[in-house]
C-alpha cells in the first residue's frame, strides 16, 4: 500500500521523467479541486496539501527505511506535496478575489516548481543532499515554496506594473 501512495497510484511509473508526470497530475488534480469546489476549493486544497505532506513523510519513511540514501524516481508523492504547495499561492490569490483560478497561475506554479525541483538551488539542494526519507520530501517542499512565492511575485509584476 505504501508503494501505491508513494507513486501517486502508479503515476510514478510513467516514463520518461516520472517526477514531471507526478507534478503534472498533481497540478491538474489540484486545479480541478480548486475549480470544481468553488469557494471551498482553496481551503480543501490547503487541507489536502497538509494531509499529503504528512502522509508522504510517513509512507516514504516506511518504504525507504531499509534503503538509506535511496531516492527512487518512481516515488512522486513528494512532487504532489510540493506542487500543491506551489499551487496554493495562486489559488489563495484567486480565492481572496472570489473567482476561480485561471490558467496563468497553475501553469506558472507548475513550470517554476519543475525548474526549482530540477535545478535544486540553495535549500532545495541542501534538503536533497540529506540522503534520507525526510530529504526526499523536503527538497520538493522547498521547491514548492520557492515556486509559489515567485508565482505571486510574477503575478504582482504583471498586474501591478505591466498592466498600468
Amino acid at each position: 500500500m505504501f508503494h501505491a501512495i508513494n507513486t501517486a497510484f502508479y503515476v510514478g511509473h510513467l516514463k520518461p521523467a516520472p517526477g514531471t508526470w507526478g507534478s503534472l497530475v498533481a497540478v491538474l488534480v489540484g486545479w480541478a479541486i480548486e475549480h470544481f469546489l468553488g469557494h471551498a476549493g482553496f481551503p480543501v486544497l490547503a487541507i489536502l496539501t497538509l494531509v499529503v505532506t504528512a502522509l508522504g513523510f510517513y509512507t516514504v519513511g516506511q518504504e525507504l527505511k531499509d534503503r538509506p540514501g535511496d531516492d527512487p524516481g518512481e516515488i512522486v508523492i513528494d512532487e504532489v506535496a510540493g506542487q500543491w504547495l506551489a499551487l496554493l499561492f495562486p489559488a489563495m490569490g484567486f480565492w481572496m478575489r472570489d473567482v476561480p483560478m485561471v490558467w496563468p497561475g497553475p501553469v506558472a506554479a507548475f513550470l517554476l516548481f519543475r525548474l526549482f525541483d530540477i535545478w535544486k538551488p540553495w535549500l532545495v539542494g541542501r534538503a536533497d543532499r540529506r540522503g534520507d526519507a525526510a530529504g526526499v520530501m523536503l527538497d520538493d517542499l522547498w521547491a514548492g515554496l520557492f515556486a509559489g512565492i515567485i508565482t505571486v511575485i510574477l503575478a504582482g509584476l504583471y498586474h501591478g506594473v505591466m498592466m498600468r
